[in-house]
């Protein structure tokens, strides 16, 4: 080879493949400077490798190290590496095909799948410094004591020169002329701060000009051993991944190689709402390869009932697409996932048994979206039930389902539950009486993502879970049930007659209880099903939601029937009876959250208020 440059024309698919990764393919600019300080990564890991077998190499004492520097007046950034170097042949090898694989063949798969899809198999990461340079210059010398050092030159045009160069030292440097208006990526600050948030991890040092000190962490924390972490260290690596204040609930730190390698560290926050400057529900999950950053957040590591969870992911085994901007639906990435999501899942189920306090807060912020995974995924759901746990009608305790059964008294067959909007108006609820009076427990479901999963929870352990608004429930016996005089038959069926013409359509049915005994009235499904309990997700989701019409069973034993009964059979045209049904269904409809607009009510309570003063 000679001093004289000499003239490489790219193939047309290549032109074409540069301005699709220089202008279409990239959404940050800015990861000009990732990738290359990748590839100097790769060139110094080769490089440490072929230093452990042969001696005779080119600056065999030279630190494995990366350097950049700027020049905000020459509009120029340099990358310089000390790795193992290009050949003549290397470099238009490396800088002048698309890895090897022929252009044809990329521009294919471009055309058939989506470019983000299309992944690591071609190595064109380099390209993307044409989205920010007007002009490159690679200058390299391989790790062989007789390669003559070269130089390689392009505009992003059609063509590019090589040449020879000089260079006592091995490595790669990387000059980047850079356009007008990508500038400012020539400022110092912002080179540091590029550096810092896509390249902090990488396993060798990145100095910037003179500094004596790298920029970069060298060691990450979650490719440290866990032993050698200090509590503190994991609090302050949230803080600083999250800008969240608040210590996490938890953290997992996982370590290991085999099956495959996989680095991570993941946390469970505190409160479900966090952050300082952005606040949010959902977490992020950043994903580095050899501790490089490739996503800032990558949702496909994790099932999205864990959501939630905010940490760092790291492993050496997985392919990347052309930008390094996401990964590709492996099976490693199915490994990783499914490896992550079994510890996890052990690992709160840990806490559930061992820290009951700390499992109850991490439930009261988190449960809702493991409900969800009951109704959304029922390939985890055999996994997820062990983390459920429910408010009951046995104190303020938190119980599991295993609890439950194991509490269940003589003759009962199911499960019981009740739907509402809170505690306090699920505590209670009317079809709790038959329940109470027999000493069964009933699970109180109060979130709205309750509706939905209990589609998908219909039995546990060979127990089915049934509402308690049930129309054919079937409950244990009582002992010693104790008749209280209630209203004749016929004066109830004249009550029964006046709140169907009140009503109207409301109802499909009045009729005398076998199941109240501390509350006047309560509204049951016209017939068993799961539909009834999505009643009140429809409520909320759909402004045209209509009330759907129930059986009203009242209790003839409670003052208020009697009351109400006595009143119609004295003085039938009395306009307050009718004001009496009407709050006696909207309470109903309240307590099991299914009325469309609560405030409707006042008018009434105020009405019925001036008849009780009126009285007085």
């Amino acid at each position: 080879m000679t001093d004289q440059a000499q003239a490489y024309t790219f193939k047309a698919e290549v032109q074409q493949l540069l301005h699709i990764l220089s202008q279409a393919l990239y959404t940050d600019r800015e990861i000009f400077l990732r990738e290359l300080i990748s590839n100097s990564s790769d060139a110094l890991h080769r490089m440490r490798v072929e230093l452990l077998t042969n001696s005779d190499v080119v600056d065999r004492d030279a630190e494995l190290a990366i350097r950049v520097t700027s020049n905000e007046e020459a509009k120029l950034v340099t990358i310089s590496d000390t790795g193992i170097g290009m050949t003549e042949q290397e470099l238009i090898e490396n800088l002048g095909t698309i890895a090897h694989s022929g252009a044809r063949a990329v521009m294919e798969r471009l055309q058939k799948e989506q470019r983000s899809e299309v992944i690591g198999q071609f190595g064109v990461g380099f390209y993307s410094v044409f989205a920010v340079a007007d002009r490159v210059v690679v200058t390299s010398r391989s790790f062989r004591p007789d390669a003559q050092a070269v130089r390689w030159e392009s505009s992003g045009g059609d063509s590019y020169t090589v040449t020879t160069a000089e260079r006592t030292g091995r490595g790669t440097t990387i000059e980047v002329y850079l356009k007008d208006d990508a500038k400012q990526f020539a400022e110092p600050w912002q080179v540091k701060q590029i550096i810092k948030k896509h390249s902090d991890f990488v396993a060798f040092p990145i100095f910037y000009g003179d500094e004596a000190q790298p920029v970069n962490q060298t060691k990450p924390l979650w490719r440290r051993s866990p032993r050698d972490v200090e509590a503190e260290a994991y609090k302050d690596f949230y803080r600083q991944l999250t800008m969240d204040w608040e210590p996490p609930l938890h953290q997992l730190h996982l370590s290991t190689d085999a099956p495959i390698d996989l680095h991570a560290i993941l946390y469970v926050p505190s409160k479900r709402e966090r952050g300082l400057i952005e606040r949010r529900t959902e977490g992020k999950i950043k994903l580095y390869s050899r501790s490089v950053l490739i996503q800032e957040e990558a949702k496909d590591l994790l099932p999205n009932y864990f959501r939630f969870v905010e940490g760092v992911v790291d492993s050496e085994d997985l392919p990347l697409n052309v930008s390094r901007e996401s990964v590709q639906r492996t099976p490693e990435i199915q490994r990783i996932r499914k490896t992550l999501t079994g510890r996890l899942t052990r690992e709160l189920a840990q806490m559930a048994e061992n820290q009951a306090d700390t499992y109850r807060t991490f439930w009261t912020e988190f449960g809702p979206f493991l409900k969800e995974g009951i109704a959304l995924e029922p390939a985890s759901k055999d996994d997820l039930l062990k983390l459920l746990r429910f408010h009951s009608t046995q104190g303020d305790e938190l119980v599991s389902l295993a609890q439950y059964k194991e509490r269940m008294v003589e003759g009962q067959s199911a499960i019981y539950y009740v739907l509402a909007n809170d505690l306090e108006s699920a505590r209670r609820s009317p079809h709790l009486d038959a329940l109470e009076a027999r000493g069964i427990e009933a699970l109180l479901l109060v979130d709205l993502v309750d509706s939905f999963m209990i589609g998908s929870l219909r039995e546990y352990d060979g127990t089915p879970l049934k509402n308690a608004d049930d129309p054919n429930l079937e409950l244990p016996e009582l002992a010693d049930e104790q008749s209280v005089e209630g209203v004749d038959q016929a004066t109830f069926d004249q009550l029964a007659v006046r709140i169907k013409d009140v009503l109207g359509e409301r109802v499909t049915e009045v009729r005398p209880s076998k199941t109240l005994k501390n509350n006047p009235a309560r509204l049951i499904a016209t017939e068993a099903g799961g539909q009834r309990d999505m009643h009140r997700v429809q409520r909320l989701l759909n402004r045209e939601y209509a009330v759907p019409a129930s059986v009203l069973e009242l209790n003839r034993s409670h003052p208020l029937i009697r009351s109400l009964a006595q009143l119609h059979a004295t003085h039938p045209d009395n306009p307050l009876g009718a004001v009496i049904i009407e709050q006696l269904y909207d309470s109903a409809l309240l307590l099991d959250g299914l009325h469309p607009n609560p405030a409707q009510m006042v008018p009434r309570i105020q009405q019925l208020m001036e008849a009780a003063v009126r009285t007085e």
